[in-house]
């Protein structure tokens, strides 16, 4: 069993915090910046953020804590009332105001909900510890804004603890940091640890609900495996589960044939330009074969970047954009679809119809025309963003015929695909093979009359011959 021992006033207060399984230590000792934890379902979650954040507060006097999720009464449910119960008001008194626990060592534990328009509240926030109690119910950029908050001017180990499942928004940066563990520019591998744990790790559940383990293995294969084992793959790409990598996905072209005709569609905002250029073959199939994302450009930048990646050779037959490029704006009178033709980038409207477009979508990365055939729509491998953001859409909470809009930031190059794919667009026409001249045939015996006369004859033979 967990037992801190904290003194006030009258003296030193014995406080059991519980007990602890294997899998519940190795999360509680781990030193890494970053630790998480979960995988399954049952797996302890929320009981170890507890206590590891009571433990903190109790052996280190003075940290400041903040334990996050998305949702405030979620929060309030699985943390803030379950810690009244536990914590007596000898060591920490509550403040429901702040959502505080104040203890009397000067340590503080803070609860906080962070919801997509959140991100100023924790602006300049300092904390040595916070835990992400469901993490991937949140974006990578909110990760991110959270981690600048651990700093301060003690010198508490800053750490960052996250409790997690597969699937929701956040399923691709979570695997691609603790789980595929692969890592980009400034990441480092030591700095993250994870936990794997699942519904057999947790004891206490067991027996106390020996009929939860029943109902998992109750559930769909790919659900049951990502809640039962914590399979990270099962519901990857839970929107487009048709997309597959070795489908898909092919080698970058040397050069696109120039008789296949050639278009872009982009999705355009201040915080994200997508384009991507797609070739149509002479069956009908579909070459994503260059795509490329900015962010923070003007209309006449990202006109300019189309016009620069697209060489001179490439006929673009049109280029797709979104309806609302043709709204005025209120200071120039003009609309973005107007600046993107001043500009020299000729558009047409693509249909906003959300559910239609991610249809065409989905009909486009089924076989073209028998089940043995290739997908409609492939996608070479230097085109990440898409290779990559197509996969990781989830369903819209409340619309499942929908994607989710957020993370935002894998949106934008996903409905640059769908504005192309509910675009109506031709195939290449196959040119016509050329005529091979027959020099046995009767034409070329009249071209040979023209030239010569044709075959001597007996008037030619005694021409000028006279008695």
């Amino acid at each position: 069993m967990a037992n801190k021992k904290a003194r006030n006033n009258s003296g030193a207060v014995n406080l059991a915090l519980g007990d602890l399984n294997p899998k519940q230590k190795q999360f509680c000792q781990a030193r890494s910046r970053y630790v998480g934890y979960g995988g399954a379902r049952g797996g302890g979650k929320s009981h170890v953020v507890r206590i590891k954040a009571i433990g903190g507060a109790m052996t280190y006097p003075g940290i400041r804590i903040l334990i996050v999720r998305k949702e405030y009464p979620e929060l309030e449910q699985t943390m803030i009332l379950p810690m009244r119960k536990l914590i007596p008001a000898e060591i920490a008194a509550y403040n429901a105001t702040m959502h505080m626990f104040f203890f009397s060592n000067g340590s503080v534990i803070k609860f906080g909900h962070y919801s997509s328009g959140d991100d100023v509240e924790y602006q300049g926030q300092e904390y040595d510890w916070i835990f992400m109690d469901e993490a991937t119910q949140f974006t990578e950029y909110q990760f991110r804004t959270l981690g600048a908050c651990l700093r301060g001017a003690t010198k508490f180990p800053r750490r960052m603890y996250l409790t997690c499942n597969p699937g929701g928004v956040g399923h691709m940066w979570v695997k691609r940091l603790f789980i595929s563990r692969q890592y980009q520019n400034g990441e480092k591998a030591e700095d993250y640890t994870f936990i794997h744990a699942t519904v057999d790790d947790n004891p206490q559940l067991l027996e106390a609900s020996p009929e939860y383990v029943q109902m998992l293995d109750l559930l769909p294969d790919d659900v049951r495996a990502a809640w039962r084992y914590g399979d990270w793959d099962a519901l990857a790409g839970t929107f487009f589960p048709e997309f597959r990598a070795e489908t898909h996905i092919i080698k970058p072209f040397w050069r696109i044939p120039a008789e296949w005709k050639k278009y872009r569609a982009f999705d355009y905002g201040l915080d994200m330009f997508a384009c991507l250029w797609i070739a149509v073959d002479f069956d009908g199939r579909c070459y994503v074969y260059r795509e490329v994302q900015k962010s923070g450009i003007i209309v006449s930048e990202a006109a300019k970047l189309m016009l620069d990646l697209t060489p001179s050779w490439e006929q673009i037959e049109f280029t797709a954009a979104p309806p609302d490029m043709w709204n005025r704006q209120k200071d120039s009178g003009k609309s973005m679809a107007e600046l993107f033709m001043e500009n020299g980038v000729g558009i047409i409207r693509a249909s906003n119809n959300r559910v239609q477009g991610w249809m065409a979508v989905k009909e486009m990365l089924k076989p073209l025309n028998s089940e043995k055939d290739r997908p409609g729509l492939l996608v070479t491998q230097d085109c990440k963003g898409l290779c990559t953001n197509l996969p990781a859409i989830q369903h819209d909470d409340k619309n499942p015929s929908d994607c989710a809009t957020e993370p935002h930031e894998i949106t934008h190059i996903c409905d640059a695909c769908r504005y192309f794919c509910v675009t109506r667009t031709l195939s290449a026409e196959k040119p016509a093979p050329p005529k091979v001249e027959d020099f046995d045939s009767a034409g070329m015996t009249d071209y040979d009359d023209e030239m010569t006369g044709g075959e001597m004859t007996d008037d030619y033979l005694t021409y000028g011959g006279g008695d």
